[in-house]
């Protein structure tokens, strides 16, 4: 526009009798300028206007045209504040101001003033990359960069494995170490081999015994290893030792039996095949120091538990007399607790056996068979549990209580009639009743709605209700 108002200031300055061949000629400049503008905006307005192309061919011309752009580099305009030719081809960047100069017909460009141009953006920035690239630049460049990735990461492997030689060893270079220092790495295998030998060997002193049976319980704890020790015949070796005139060593063997015992089946069966269970039993029946006592009744709970032909053994081997003679002794509280427990535990396992059967069909018909062959509940009738279960019911301790609750209430259905005609009975609940709903108010004082003496008051009045 500025070479339009000079031109203009020009014409104003000639004489007039020279205006009207100037205003024809600029008339005319003006119209063919107009016409080349709009021929350059819209070619349907072009004084040689070629008729149109059909669709197909206009769409090979585009793809054409982006796949010579995509090959070529485009070379990017850098506008200043000063108008400056474009060249064809050159790519002009966001907010430029392009003009078309009408006395040179070339194109111009330049960036806009400041303000205008901060308004155009919008808080947008405007980047402009000096760099040129073509695709396969672009190709190349990723190529690299997952090759540096994959060499970073091979790197970075190599620096965890050197870490991980630097902290451990090889296991060959310890057995050369440890050869030279002569110390041999043992299996567990090996180790129950050699603490077997050493318990069983005539040279070796009690203590030497003792200590090899106490390590040797730390090991039949697992599984496999209490079946690698029957394997070699170890396990009837401890069983031999609970006939040991010594109680340390009948001790400690009940003790590696118990805990080989639990919850291992094979082990269980080879156990009452070795004549455990009467030898378990010969001990609780004679006079032998309660620790002992303690670690034989530990092993005898182990055998019978989930073992209904063991159960049916110990049944038949008078195992109830056996152990009411032993909770009838003085200063056998602690055992009289245990004796209790194992009873309500072998009452409710047979009791689930049975119902789980008929609801599921889970169990073996073998087992099942097994468990109905085992007469529990008359058994205890007949050697007078009832009546002993309910006197036990004066231990001082709360913990022993609820345990004696607890086979009072599976007792229920066997005892019912005992439990009605014993006053003591009678007289000992209604006493726990009142201590109970004291000691549970004051567990709703101190906000605990379902506390520990509101539960044992619950089973003394379900008692107490049972029995009326």
């Amino acid at each position: 526009m500025n070479s339009d108002m000079s031109l203009t200031m020009a014409l104003q300055s000639l004489p007039s009798s020279r205006m009207a061949p100037l205003a024809i000629l600029l008339g005319l400049l003006m119209a063919a300028c107009f016409t080349f503008c709009l021929s350059h905006q819209n070619p349907e307005f072009a004084l040689t206007n070629p008729e149109k192309s059909s669709t197909k061919e206009t769409e090979r011309k585009e793809t054409k045209t982006e796949e010579e752009l995509d090959a070529e580099v485009l070379e990017v305009f850098y506008p200043t504040h000063e108008w400056q030719a474009l060249r064809p081809g050159q790519a002009v960047p966001a907010g430029s101001h392009v003009r078309l100069n009408l006395q040179t017909g070339e194109r111009e460009a330049k960036l806009q003033s400041e303000d205008k141009f901060r308004n155009n953006l919008k808080g947008k920035r405007l980047d402009i990359n000096t760099n040129t690239y073509t695709s396969q630049d672009l190709k190349s460049a990723l190529a690299k960069f997952k090759e540096g990735a994959e060499m970073e990461s091979s790197k970075e492997d190599k620096a965890r494995q050197a870490e991980v030689k630097r902290l451990f060893r090889p296991i060959e270079e310890l057995k050369k170490d440890f050869d030279e220092l002569n110390v041999v790495i043992e299996t567990d295998m090996q180790i129950m081999v050699r603490l077997i030998n050493k318990f069983n060997s005539s040279s070796s002193s009690l203590e030497e015994k003792i200590a090899a049976l106490f390590d040797l319980e730390y090991y039949v704890h697992q599984m496999d290893n209490a079946q690698d020790l029957l394997s070699f015949g170890g396990l009837q070796v401890v069983i031999n030792g609970l006939n040991s005139t010594e109680p340390l060593v009948k001790e400690y063997a009940a003790f590696v039996l118990g805990a080989a015992f639990s919850s291992n089946p094979k082990v269980q069966v080879e156990a009452i095949e070795g004549g455990a269970l009467q030898k378990l039993l010969v001990i609780l029946a004679t006079e032998q120091p309660l620790t002992a006592k303690k670690k034989v009744l530990f092993a005898l709970c182990s055998l019978l538990r989930h073992f209904p032909y063991a159960q049916r053994q110990f049944l038949k081997l008078g195992g109830l007399q056996v152990l009411r003679s032993l909770v009838q002794e003085k200063g056998t509280e602690v055992l009289a607790v245990r004796v209790v427990t194992l009873l309500y535990d072998l009452v409710t396992e047979k009791m689930f056996a049975e119902e789980e059967a008929e609801l599921t069909q889970e169990t073996s018909p073998e087992k099942l068979q097994q468990y109905r062959q085992v007469h529990l509940l008359p058994g205890l009738r007949e050697q007078g549990w009832c009546e002993i279960t309910a006197h036990l019911l004066a231990l001082p301790e709360h913990d022993a209580r609820e345990k004696v609750l607890q086979t009072l209430g599976v007792l229920l259905a066997t005892c019912r009639d005992h439990y009605r005609q014993d006053p003591q009975l009678s007289r000992t609940l209604a006493s726990l009743q009142v201590e109970y709903q004291a000691l549970a108010s004051l567990e709703l004082q101190d906000g605990e709605d379902e506390g520990y003496f509101r539960e044992l008051l619950g089973s003394v009045n379900s008692l107490l209700k049972e029995l009326r």
